[in-house]
């Protein structure tokens, strides 16, 4: 018999719209002054000032020094500006990096500490130190808002790694599918398949249960039927909000299993070869998928058949489509990676989330993995 837990204390407010309702939201929390943190993209794009304007005064600061996998530095300023400013609450505009910026900083706002005392310091998050997080995601997507993680890079050691705690869980998730209506494709493609790389991820992990487990097939679902349409029709609204539900729905099967190797081997394709994160978790994905299709009894099959396909090596072949077809990276040599560093990049593809896949990922399995993707 299984045994499992799971936890879920964001309270999720989902539809086209329903940023709108910001004011109402911060009011539900009996709080007055707090500030927005963005990106640069989203203030100068003007979306940044809407989402002030639809707090009716209460968002009386923004902070938007953020950078694609956001620093511990960047960590620690946003934090500073809530110490200096008495700020009650945070409201977090944006991807993943907007998104678990704030997450950190709100978690160490009472505390004269830097993150990095807790992302390699050993450090544990205290709920007394943190104040409430409102997260507004505007792509389909991290899952960030449903999750107690935050993925930070610190510039000083050259890494790039997650940190977890039920400190960092935002308060409230507040989903506007209309939000992501300007998202580049590129960068359409890129979340999109790290959403289905949440899901995936956690429906093999090891420590798969069964409420993740339907939260992860029907991600798996939506993506598929979803993900190239928006890629090629910007502007279809409907298809727009199926990613954003299979982004959230993934965020929800894989908060509490973890992420597994697709994870682990993005981060030096991130780190060293500026992959953008998603496509850098999809880099490896369908050989994982491949890989891990025959375990436990070959369940992964039965998944792949729940979303019309033949078996997972089917499912794998439509996957491998789909980044081509979406202008991304499937070989090593495309990603700028020289044979020769072939080794090096096995070396830093051992992040602990790659004990989470089924099959066991040692040093002589990864160098098979990458040469046969180069």
């Amino acid at each position: 018999m299984l045994a499992w837990e799971f936890l879920m204390p964001v309270k999720i407010i989902y539809g086209a719209g329903s940023v709108e309702k910001l004011e109402s939201v911060i009011d539900s929390l009996g709080l007055k002054k707090g500030i927005l943190v963005s990106d640069k993209f989203l203030v100068d794009s003007g979306m940044a000032q809407k989402i002030v304007e639809y707090s009716n005064g209460k968002l009386v600061e923004v902070f938007s020094d953020i950078v694609p996998n956001p620093t511990v530095d960047s960590v620690d300023e946003c934090a500073k500006i809530i110490r200096e400013k008495n700020l009650e609450f945070a409201v977090a505009l944006g991807g993943g990096s907007s998104l678990d910026c704030a997450k950190a900083a709100c978690a160490i706002a009472k505390s004269n500490d830097s993150i990095r005392d807790y992302h390699t310091g050993g450090k544990v998050l205290s709920k007394s130190t943190a104040i409430p997080l409102i997260a507004v995601p505007t792509t389909a997507g991290t899952g960030s808002e449903v999750t107690k993680v935050a993925v930070l890079s610190d510039p000083s050691k050259n890494m790039k790694a997650p940190m977890g705690s039920p400190v960092l869980y935002a308060k409230i998730a507040l989903v506007d599918s209309k939000l992501t209506l300007s998202v580049p494709k590129s960068v359409t493609a890129s979340t999109g398949l790290d959403v289905l790389s949440h899901a995936l991820g956690a429906f093999w992990n090891k420590h798969h249960q069964p409420i993740c487990d339907a939260f992860a097939l029907a991600s798996t679902r939506l993506v598929f039927q979803n993900v190239e349409k928006v890629y090629n029709e910007p502007n279809n609204l409907e298809a727009r909000d199926n990613m954003m539900l299979a982004s959230l729905l993934a965020g929800l099967a894989f908060g509490t299993p973890g992420t597994t190797a697709p994870h682990a081997c993005s981060f030096p394709l991130t780190n060293d070869y500026h992959l953008p994160h998603g496509e850098a978790c999809a880099f490896t994905l369908d050989y994982f998928l491949r890989l891990n299709a025959d375990v436990e009894g070959g369940r992964l099959h039965k998944l792949a058949q729940d979303c019309g396909f033949k078996d997972a090596f089917a499912m794998a072949d439509e996957l491998l489509r789909l980044k081509k077809a979406m202008g991304m990276k499937t070989t090593l040599r495309e990603a700028g990676v020289k044979e020769e560093d072939i080794e090096n990049l096995a070396n830093h593809s051992t992040h602990p989330n790659i004990k989470n896949n089924p099959v066991d990922m040692d040093h002589a399995a990864l160098l098979k993995m990458y040469k046969a993707l180069y």
